[in-house]
């Protein structure tokens, strides 16, 4: 079986987004430069993934050809341009670094955000574009896919992607644990920043239901609000909205405290104790701290919300040490894989190549044989099939004794090399 990979890149961390954009492959033209690419010379299979913080490709080519050049000339052809300049930003990947790559890659271990689960869907329309203009074909194919399995085991074994990593995913977890769930609770935003925009986007997702919006701008509010399909709500009638209110994001940029303590002590009121959150990701603060003293208000400002975000990252750096055990696991299981399944098919190939030679040998000398007599002919035949046989009597021992090692892979298709035998 053919493994000769190449994974050639660019991500967040070696390329600045001018880069990225240049080298980027927009979605619609993704299926035919995969096709293009997996087509060239010398290339079996190959996949594309192009998203805002990686553009990645990866090929498997035939044993004899080197990829670089073909993956290079590719690129400058696609996007028109010397790549000498974008050279500097690329990572280059072969055989076993390019597969754990992949795993990492499909297990948000290479995300900016580590942990984050969109990578993972990302990855799987990589593979079905691929698979669907046949370029998939392979062993590259099973990597892939195998990529993707160890991808949801490091999610099944590990809570790398269980916790929150930014303030506004940060303000859901708040709410979940204030009001267990949260599906018919009710959302105002005070101020329309994007903070506050990514917060209430992220309480629907979670189940709230219905969403109110505040701005000293009505406009700014009523087109905030059209978005998420709620309620704009005048500044001068704030008081009612919030009343009425389970989660209170806010975020105006006031001089001054939108809610004061006095103001909450009567808010609290009109909704007979019932439980309230407010979140301030107001800087100077739009909601007194003092509101936290009250019965059933509980107030979390931006400082509350970064803390809860900093532990939740170092959780998830101590969950990723764990799945990089996993990979390695995996890494290995899939190279006894590939290994064992290029076995019997090598020590058979290798037997029939010796076994050709040893009788076009004898047909060639076959003159100079003809005066010995038919014992003395199998006497020469045994002589020569048993100095085969120890001649490989040690690579095939090598061959058949090295499954469990991480390169047997490597040996196998050296072994081929070898003894001249092809895929």
């Amino acid at each position: 079986m053919n493994m000769n990979l190449l994974l050639v890149g660019i991500n967040h961390r070696t390329a600045p987004v001018e880069v990225r954009e240049r080298m980027n492959i927009q979605e619609s033209r993704l299926a035919a430069a995969v096709s293009d690419l997996a087509h060239r010379e010398g290339i079996l299979e190959g996949m594309i993934m192009s998203t805002c913080n990686r553009v990645e490709l990866v090929t498997n080519a035939r044993e004899d050809a080197e990829a670089t050049p073909i993956v290079r000339t590719f690129l400058a052809e696609y996007h028109h341009c010397e790549l000498a300049a974008f050279e500097p930003h690329f990572y280059w990947l072969r055989q076993r670094d390019a597969v754990r790559h992949l795993f990492r890659v499909a297990s948000s271990l290479d995300s900016m955000i580590l942990g984050e689960p969109q990578v993972l869907g990302q990855v799987k329309e990589a593979y079905a574009t691929a698979r669907k203009v046949g370029a998939l074909n392979g062993v590259l194919g099973e990597i892939v896919s195998h990529s993707l399995a160890v991808a949801r085991r490091v999610r099944r074994e590990t809570a790398i992607g269980s916790s929150a990593v930014s303030v506004s995913y940060a303000a859901v977890e708040l709410a979940k644990k204030i009001f267990g769930s949260l599906r018919g609770k009710t959302i105002l935003v005070i101020g329309a920043g994007k903070m506050s925009e990514l917060a209430a986007k992220h309480l629907l997702a979670s189940g709230a239901s219905a969403i109110f919006v505040s701005n000293r701008t009505y406009e700014r509010a009523q087109e905030l609000a059209r978005a998420f399909h709620g309620t704009a709500v005048r500044f001068d009638e704030l008081f009612g909205a919030i009343s009425r209110a389970d989660v209170v994001i806010s975020s105006t940029g006031a001089p001054h405290f939108v809610i004061a303590k006095d103001l909450a002590q009567k808010l609290l009121a009109a909704r007979r104790n019932r439980p309230i959150l407010l979140v301030d990701i107001a800087v100077p603060r739009d909601i007194e701290p003092a509101v936290n003293e009250l019965d059933n208000a509980f107030v979390y400002d931006i400082d509350d919300l970064e803390a809860v975000v900093e532990a939740n990252r170092r959780e998830r750096q101590r969950e990723a040490a764990q799945a990089e055990k996993i990979i390695e696991e995996e890494l290995v299981r899939l190279e006894r894989r590939l290994s064992t399944r290029e076995l019997a098919p090598t020590i058979v190939a290798i037997e029939e190549h010796l076994n050709r030679i040893r009788e076009s040998e004898f047909e060639r000398f076959s003159g100079r044989l003809s005066s010995l007599t038919p014992d003395q002919r199998q006497a020469v035949e045994a002589l020569a099939r048993g100095i085969q046989n120890k001649i490989l009597r040690g690579p095939l021992l090598e061959l058949k004794g090295g499954a469990d090692r991480p390169e047997h892979g490597n040996i196998v298709r050296l072994m081929r090399r070898i003894f001249g035998v092809g895929e």
